[in-house]
C-alpha cells in the first residue's frame, strides 16, 4: 500500500516476547521462564555497550558482576561524563513513604496518562514495581539523597502527579546516580572484566548471519578505525533531541549509533516524540549554541505567571498581584503549576503568542519564589535548590532571589528511539536496547523524574536476565574482525569519512546543523501542520544532498578532529530529520507534547484520534531518500481506559 506522503504500510508489529495474563504478574512470570547462563559460562561470553550513562553504566556494571566479559565505550574522556550527569530534580519511585496514597498502580497510571496512552501498558507496569528496588540499590551503593530531619529519604512532587513521589539529591540527583554507577562500574574496570574505551565513537553494527556481532569505533583522539566482535551488542546511547540543533543536550549528545543500526536493519519508532521541557533558560541570541534546563523540582516552590496585559514591559516587582496571570493555576487548579511538561509548555507558548511573554522577544514566563521565599525563609529554600538558582545567576546575571526567574520551553528528551520488545531486544537479534535510545516506557509524553527511573531500571534490573536468556537460547558461532560483513562495515566507514573530508566545499558543518534544527522547531516543535511538515521534508531533502557537495571538514582523519566527528553525525542527523518529519506528518492527530494544527479540542486542547492512532509506529529503512516501510504495532489497554486527558 503506498501513501502520497512518501511511505509503505507494511506489516502489523507484534511484541512476541511480552507475557500475558495479569499485568501485576507479568514481569515475575518472563523472569521466570527465561533460560540461564550458569556461572563458569558466562565468563565465555562478550557482551559490547555502547554508552556509559545511567542506563549503559549500570548495565556495564551488573554484565561484569555477573561474570560476563564486558567491552565498552564512551565518546567523552571518562565515563562519569556522560549527559546523564546533567539530570537535576530526581528520580521516581513508588515507595510510598509520605503515606499519601502512592502505589505501584497509582505510578503505573500516572505513567500511561503522562504518556497520553502512547505506551506499552506492560513496559509501563515493570517500569513502576522496577522502581521500588532501584532506591535500595543505590542506597546500598551510598547515593546521597536527600532526607529529612528525623533521617529518612525526602521526596519531593513532579509534573503530572499528584503524590510525592520523586527521590532526590538537591538539584543533582543525575550526577550522584551516574557517580554510584560509575564506581560499580569502576570496580569491574580494576578487576579486568570491562575493557573500558573511552573516547571512541560507534560508526557502524556488524551483523552476521542476521545477527548482532560487533561494531566498527573510531579512536577519536588518533582516528584509527577498529572492529570490535562480541556475541551481543547493547546500546545505551541517549536520545536524538540535537537534531533540534537547540536543545538541552550535551553538544556531543546525537543519533547516530541508533541510526547505524537502523540502517542495518533495527526498525526505529516513534520519531517524532520528542519532550518539550517547559523549565528552560530562553534562548538569548541567534548565536547560541545549546540551552540551559532549570530542573522541574523548581516547580514545586516556584509560581509560573505573565503580565494580565499584553505588552507590559514593567519590571515583575512593580506588576500588582491583581494586574499578574497565573495561568497554570486558573486553568488547571487541580494540579497548577505540577501539570505535566507538555501541558505547560504547550500553555507558555500560548500566553507569549498572545503577546504577554516576558524578557527579550517576549519568548519567557516568571518562575516566581517571592511567595515560597516568605513561606519558608531563603535559607530553606537556598537548602532545596541553591545550586540551581547559583547556576541560573551565573547564565543570566540575574538573582532569583530577588527577581523571578525567567523560563520558556526547549527540546529536552525524546521519547522516540529503536523498537525493542518486552525483552528490550530490536528487531535485530542480539542487539538490546535500553534507557532513553528505546521507545518503550514513556509514550508520547515523558513525565518528569522519569527518565532516571527506566534508565537504571533497564541497566540493573531487566536487561541482565533477558541477555542471558538470549545467549542461553542460541548457539552462535564464534566471529572475528575478518568476517566478510565485519569488513565491509568498516570499509563503508572509513570510506563515509573519507568522503567527508573530500568534499571540501563552503559550509561548515555547524551552518547545515542550524538550519536543519530550525527547520525542524518551526515545523516539527511544539505545534506542527500538514502544510509546515510538507514544506520541511522538501528542503530537508535539499538540504541532504547539499551537505554531501557543499560540507566543508579541516584537517584529516588520522588525528583529533572534531569538525570531522560533528559532520558525520550531522548527516544522520539530517536523514533522521527526513523521518522524524514523515512520522509526524502520517501521525495527523495531537498527542502529548505534539500538538497538530489541524487536531484540537474547541478549546485548544491536545485531540488525540484513538481510532486511527493507538499504535506505535516503527519504521523499517530501505534506502537513503527512499520510501520507508511503516509497520504498526497496535496499543491495547485493558488496564486503564483510554480517555481525554484532564489536569483540570
Amino acid at each position: 500500500m503506498s501513501d502520497t506522503f512518501g511511505y509503505t504500510v507494511g506489516t502489523d508489529l507484534a511484541d512476541k516476547a511480552a507475557p500475558d495474563g495479569p499485568i501485576e504478574t507479568r514481569w515475575s512470570r518472563r523472569k521466570f521462564e527465561a533460560k540461564l547462563v550458569n556461572p563458569a559460562n558466562r565468563r565465555k561470553h562478550r557482551v559490547i555497550v555502547v554508552g556509559t550513562g545511567l542506563a549503559g553504566g549500570s548495565a556495564g556494571a551488573t554484565l561484569a558482576e555477573q561474570g560476563y566479559h564486558v567491552i565498552q565505550f564512551c565518546f567523552q574522556d571518562s565515563p562519569r561524563r556522560a549527559h546523564s550527569i546533567a539530570a537535576q530534580g530526581g528520580i521516581n519511585a513508588a515507595k510510598n513513604y509520605r503515606n499519601d496514597g502512592d502505589s505501584v498502580r497509582r505510578l503505573f497510571y500516572d505513567t500511561i496518562k503522562g504518556g497520553d496512552f502512547r505506551a506499552r501498558e506492560s513496559n509501563v507496569h515493570r517500569l513502576a514495581e522496577v522502581s521500588v528496588q532501584i532506591i535500595d540499590q543505590c542506597v546500598a551503593q551510598g547515593v546521597p539523597f536527600a532526607r529529612e530531619y528525623s533521617g529518612l529519604l525526602d521526596t519531593r512532587s513532579f509534573g503530572g502527579v499528584q503524590v510525592q513521589r520523586t527521590f532526590y539529591a538537591r538539584g543533582q540527583t543525575g550526577q550522584q546516580l551516574l557517580l554510584g554507577a560509575y564506581q560499580a562500574l569502576s570496580r569491574q574496570i580494576d578487576a579486568g572484566n570491562v575493557e573500558m574505551h573511552a573516547r571512541t565513537e560507534m560508526l557502524d553494527l556488524v551483523v552476521i548471519d542476521g545477527r548482532a556481532r560487533g561494531i566498527v569505533a573510531r579512536d577519536l583522539v588518533t582516528g584509527e578505525v577498529s572492529t570490535y566482535m562480541a556475541d551481543a551488542v547493547v546500546l545505551a546511547t541517549g536520545g536524538y533531541g540535537n537534531v533540534f540543533y537547540l536543545s538541552t543536550n550535551a553538544k556531543n549528545s546525537n543519533a547516530s549509533a541508533i541510526w547505524r543500526a537502523h540502517k542495518r536493519g533495527a526498525y526505529l519508532a516513534n520519531p517524532c516524540y520528542t519532550q518539550i521541557h517547559p523549565t528552560c533558560i530562553p534562548r538569548s541570541g541567534d548565536y547560541q549554541s545549546k540551552l540551559t534546563l532549570m530542573s522541574e523540582s523548581l516547580r514545586n516552590d516556584g509560581r509560573i505567571w505573565v503580565p494580565k496585559n499584553p505588552g507590559d514591559t514593567r519590571s515583575p516587582d512593580v506588576i500588582p498581584e491583581d494586574e499578574r496571570d497565573y495561568y497554570l493555576e486558573r486553568i488547571y487548579p487541580a494540579f497548577g503549576n505540577l501539570v505535566p511538561r507538555d501541558i505547560a509548555s504547550r500553555a507558555a507558548k500560548n500566553v507569549c503568542d498572545e503577546g504577554r511573554g516576558v524578557g527579550p522577544g517576549g519568548l519567557g514566563v516568571y518562575l516566581d519564589f517571592a511567595d515560597a521565599i516568605r513561606r519558608l525563609g531563603e535559607a530553606s529554600v537556598r537548602e532545596k535548590y541553591g545550586n540551581l538558582f547559583d547556576m541560573y545567576q551565573r547564565i543570566t546575571g540575574e538573582n532569583p532571589y530577588k527577581v523571578p526567574m525567567r523560563i520558556y520551553p526547549a527540546i529536552h528528551y525524546t521519547m522516540g528511539g529503536l523498537w525493542v520488545d518486552y525483552d528490550l531486544q530490536s528487531t535485530i537479534p542480539g542487539m538490546f536496547v535500553i534507557g532513553e535510545a528505546n521507545f518503550s516506557d514513556h509514550g508520547a509524553n515523558r513525565l518528569g523524574a522519569s527518565a532516571l527511573m527506566q534508565g537504571l531500571a533497564d541497566g540493573y534490573f531487566v536487561l541482565p536476565p533477558m541477555l542471558g536468556n538470549y545467549l542461553a537460547s542460541n548457539k552462535l558461532a564464534p566471529v572475528d574482525a575478518s568476517a566478510p560483513e565485519a569488513v565491509a562495515a568498516h570499509t563503508e566507514s572509513t570510506e563515509r569519512l573519507e568522503r567527508l573530508l573530500a568534499a571540501n566545499g563552503d559550509r561548515t558543518p555547524d551552518s547545515f546543523h542550524r538550519e536543519l534544527g530550525e527547520l525542524l522547531w518551526d515545523n516539527c516543535g511544539m505545534a506542527r501542520n500538514d502544510a509546515g511538515l510538507r514544506k520541511a521534508l522538501a528542503r530537508i531533502g535539499e538540504l541532504r544532498e547539499e551537505f554531501w557537495s557543499r560540507v566543508k571538514v579541516p584537517g584529516t582523519g588520522a588525528e583529533l578532529n572534531q569538525s570531522l566527528e560533528k559532520a558525520n553525525r550531522i548527516a544522520d542527523f539530517i536523514e533522521f530529520g527526513e523521518l522524524m518529519c514523515l512520522d509526524a506528518l502520517h501521525r495527523a492527530e495531537s498527542c502529548g507534547g505534539h500538538f497538530r494544527e489541524e487536531s484540537q479540542t474547541p478549546d485548544g486542547e491536545a485531540l488525540r484520534d484513538d481510532d486511527s492512532f493507538a499504535y506505535a509506529a516503527a519504521w523499517e529503512f530501505t534506502g537513503v531518500g527512499s520510501s520507508p516501510v511503516l509497520h504498526k504495532e497496535n496499543l491495547e489497554f485493558d488496564e486503564v481506559h483510554l480517555a481525554q486527558r484532564s489536569y483540570a
